[in-house]
């Protein structure tokens, strides 16, 4: 299948985030809230309380699934709901489609019957949340799409991170990865994610991109050269999918030795398959994003040599924030709404708060996620690596000691 930190802020960007953390009311009334104003403690969302108290309605949210990552349940579901709570928020409610279609849109009918004027909806693809999108406008109801767009939706804001940047950062972590782990004459596999998410095209196009800049050909399997490639068949978002369809592909071409895979949960199930086979770290680099416990413990143990680090807390504010505007009827400010994304079905563009990841290493671990209180360290530290080949495997407290995580 073929898919066409904290930074230093100064002069007038710095003034406003010294405003919005010191006197958010004030900020708030200057119109200073922006993605550059969001931090973990969550106090920029405070400046919103007079813009949430004019609010006709309720706010709903509905998240795809618990399966395709972790994400969902560990971060995105609480960072919203401390979000809506702290701009002083009644009426909201977070929920999750488990997965399925159907139930995503009852959800949003249910949502809109008990008086919710906006949706935040992460659609499970493209075709539901087109169909949600299209119910919810002609009850005068406004959605914004959350992390994934939907292709010919009805959403007024578009809400999540440079996903073809993502998958740049993938692409050149593991081209880095690569010479870094000595694999000298790689044959790397290339997955992707779910054909029916426009991230995953997103960033497929971004790795894509840097690995044929690099010299892999990108475009069908090839096992000639310095730098073969075997691509996969199709897409999944699951992780036992995913690795199914790496056994499949190692069983014919067992001289594979790196992969470009596009989340830590794709990454993880083909991690542990290769462990039962005597995988040994930094050897075979992997790469990821979503910043999950189970992909942090892969990297500072040596068999994912990064993952793509996209705040969610940040997301998660902005989604709130302009869910907040929404229903008071107010325009958001451009310090959130900063960009635009093609909505390829409509050829049109659609308003967007685009965000800024960024590609962890496992010695910068502690001074992102750690730091961001993303990642409990006792957590990431002290629990137990899983069983391989049938021996108990230490804890990850001498990796996190070698990389200074505490």
């Amino acid at each position: 299948m073929k898919f066409t930190s904290k930074k230093v802020l100064t002069g007038a960007v710095a003034i406003s985030a010294l405003v919005a953390t010191a006197m958010p009311t004030m900020a708030s009334a200057a119109g200073t809230v922006s993605n550059a104003t969001f931090n973990t403690s969550f106090s920029t969302m405070a400046s919103l309380k007079s813009v949430a108290a004019a609010g006709k309605g309720s706010i709903a949210v509905i998240l795809p699934d618990t399966k395709s990552s972790a994400r969902y349940t560990e971060f995105d579901a609480p960072y919203l709901t401390k979000a809506f709570t702290a701009a002083g928020v009644k009426k909201f409610t977070v929920q999750n489609a488990q997965g399925s279609d159907t139930t995503m849109f009852t959800d949003a009918q249910a949502d809109i019957s008990k008086g919710a004027k906006v949706l935040v909806i992460d659609p499970i693809d493209s075709t539901t949340g087109a169909v949600i999108e299209g119910y919810a406008k002609a009850r005068g109801v406004a959605v914004i799409d959350y992390d994934r767009l939907t292709l010919g939706g009805a959403r007024s804001y578009y809400v999540s991170f440079d996903n073809t940047a993502v998958g740049t950062l993938i692409g050149k972590g593991e081209v880095a990865c690569q010479a870094a782990w000595g694999v000298k004459s790689p044959v790397t596999y290339i997955s992707y994610g779910s054909p029916t998410d426009n991230n995953a095209t997103l960033f497929a196009k971004g790795y894509n991109a840097v690995l044929s800049a690099a010299g892999f050909n990108t475009a069908a399997t090839t096992l000639s050269g310095d730098k073969q490639t075997v691509l996969e068949n199709a897409g999944t978002w699951d992780g036992a999918t995913a690795a199914s369809d790496f056994e499949a592909a190692y069983a014919a071409h067992p001289s594979i030795n790196s992969a470009v895979t596009p989340n830590d949960n794709n990454a993880a199930g083909i991690i542990t398959y290769l462990q039962g086979k005597g995988l040994t770290p930094k050897t075979f680099p992997f790469t990821g994003q979503d910043a999950s416990l189970t992909g942090f413990q892969n990297v500072i143990s040596g068999y994912q040599c990064g993952t793509v680090y996209k705040p969610i807390w940040l997301e998660a504010q902005a989604a709130a924030a302009l869910a907040v505007y929404l229903n008071a009827g107010q325009t958001p400010p451009a310090g959130i709404v900063n960009g635009t994304t093609t909505d390829s079905l409509q050829n049109a563009p659609v308003k967007s708060a685009l965000l800024t990841a960024t590609w962890v290493t496992a010695d910068k671990v502690e001074a992102t996620v750690v730091a961001d209180k993303v990642i409990d360290p006792k957590m990431l530290c002290t629990s137990t690596a899983p069983s391989v080949a049938g021996s108990t495997q230490p804890t990850f407290a001498a990796d996190c000691a070698t990389y200074g995580i505490k």
